[in-house]
């Protein structure tokens, strides 16, 4: 890896025009981007993700001891860089890659959670008013984890930790550590630090998360449906030997199940913007008289011309909320041959002998194709003018380097930056933003 001599300095391009600028002062390594600036701690004791990138992880680490930022960073203007600790967050899995050897737990519907050595920390950096007698054992170690009650009770563990008077009902909620973010080595080291740090302590509320060798694809369909059967979220997928890093990360993946079902339309929601005159969501509802809204999956000319009332349709969705609403619903077309069915955990879910339908990155939406193939390194843009509403979003990707854009239509905006490990990640990531953006009714220039 490429170092830095004393009185060295370098530049390296960010998220803005204006490159960062990073130096090495009789070893103290320094960087001008706000992630360095703004952390808490001694200046030599800092480091961000450009330094990494610069001198690699395991210099990093034993520069300073293998030891992670104790206090939460700034927030980017975007959230990318976290407006807490530097967590490792997840990518989907593409659904081609071998996961054979890797290591599978139980992806939990609950609270991620920052242990920071004295206090439990948000993805933002928001504190989480835990009792003392809730923490009381833990180490002075980073831990890595879930605040979790139990399957289908997300909205009951929000409920408390949110709360501010550590109250007694967090002795319903338990702290499943998955990882230790500050040791070195690869993930098995991690957790075999986990389980020695916690056994033979006294800890009512605090256990490792339980972790299985998958062998092969039959293993991954057979674990996804046992604990989707349980009313569980799916999976994560954790590569064997794999580094903590901060940030998105190909070593570490979810596997989640979509689902389908049918519901009858009985009314329509106007479009506003760009959709104005046009459908903005249909209101279905399921047999069980569960209404609720369809706003995503459509094109253009299902918007102008929407099914009917009284129309069956098919949806897709990933999961039940606990008030029994499919979660995050996306439209399929209109179902002719089947009555609405009420969606359950058996729902047109997917079976043991057949292809594995997986939770990834979606094709464009049928709003965005053509009958060209857009340039992938050519700069797509989105709009979004609704009420008060007046923003754009541009994505771009030049090989395995994907640059986007945002701010108010009339302005330069702000601009980031992130490169991937090859231009076949980049894309994924390329195509899952746009589908975001579209599902929150951006809409292509």
């Amino acid at each position: 890896m490429p170092d830095l001599e004393d009185g060295q300095s370098v530049e390296m391009k960010g998220s803005g025009a204006k490159p960062y600028v990073l130096k090495n002062t009789g070893g103290v390594y320094s960087c001008t981007c706000p992630a360095w600036r703004n952390q808490s701690t001694a200046i030599e004791r800092r480091t961000c993700k450009h330094l990494r990138k610069l001198r690699g992880d395991a210099a990093e680490e034993a520069r300073l001891g293998g030891a992670l930022p104790q206090k939460p960073l700034k927030q980017s203007a975007d959230g990318e860089e976290a407006g807490g600790p530097p967590l490792l967050l997840a990518e989907s899995w593409d659904n081609s890659a071998d996961l054979s050897g890797w290591w599978m737990s139980e992806k939990l519907d609950g609270v991620r959670a920052y242990w920071d050595g004295k206090q439990f920390l948000s993805r933002q950096g928001n504190l989480f008013h835990a009792p003392d007698w809730f923490i009381e054992g833990l180490p002075d170690s980073p831990l890595d984890g879930e605040l979790w009650i139990d399957r289908k009770k997300f909205q009951r563990t929000v409920s408390i930790v949110r709360r501010q008077d550590k109250t007694d009902l967090w002795n319903e909620v338990r702290f499943l550590v998955f990882d230790a973010p500050s040791q070195a080595g690869g993930f098995e080291e991690r957790v075999g630090f986990v389980k020695d740090a916690l056994a033979g302590r006294a800890l009512k509320f605090a256990r490792p998360h339980e972790h299985q060798l998958c062998k092969d694809v039959d293993c991954l369909r057979a674990e996804l449906a046992r604990v989707e059967a349980l009313g569980g979220e799916g999976l994560m997928l954790r590569q064997p030997g794999s580094k903590y890093e901060a940030g998105r990360s190909a070593s570490l993946l979810k596997v989640k199940s979509f689902r389908d079902a049918e519901a009858i339309v009985i009314g329509h929601q106007p479009g506003a913007g760009k959709h104005k005159g046009r459908l903005g969501a249909l209101l279905v509802k399921l047999s069980d008289g569960t209404e609720f809204a369809v706003g995503t999956g459509f094109s253009d000319k299902e918007r102008s011309a929407p099914p009917g009332v009284g129309t069956t349709v098919t949806f897709r969705y990933q999961e039940l909320s606990e008030g029994g609403v499919p979660r995050f619903p996306s439209y399929v077309g209109v179902r002719i041959d089947a009555s609405a069915a009420q969606p359950d955990a058996s729902a047109r879910s997917t079976a043991p002998e057949a292809p594995l339908k997986i939770a990834v990155t979606a094709p464009t939406p049928k709003a965005a194709i053509t009958d060209t193939p857009p340039d992938p390194a050519k700069s797509r843009r989105f709009e979004l003018v609704s009420g008060t509403a007046n923003k754009f979003w541009e994505i771009s990707q030049s090989g395995a380097e994907m640059t986007t854009r945002w701010g108010r239509i009339g302005s330069a905006g702000q601009s980031k930056t992130k490169d991937f490990a090859d231009a076949q990640s980049a894309g994924r990531q390329v195509a899952k933003l746009i589908e975001e953006k579209t599902g929150e009714g951006y809409v292509e220039k």
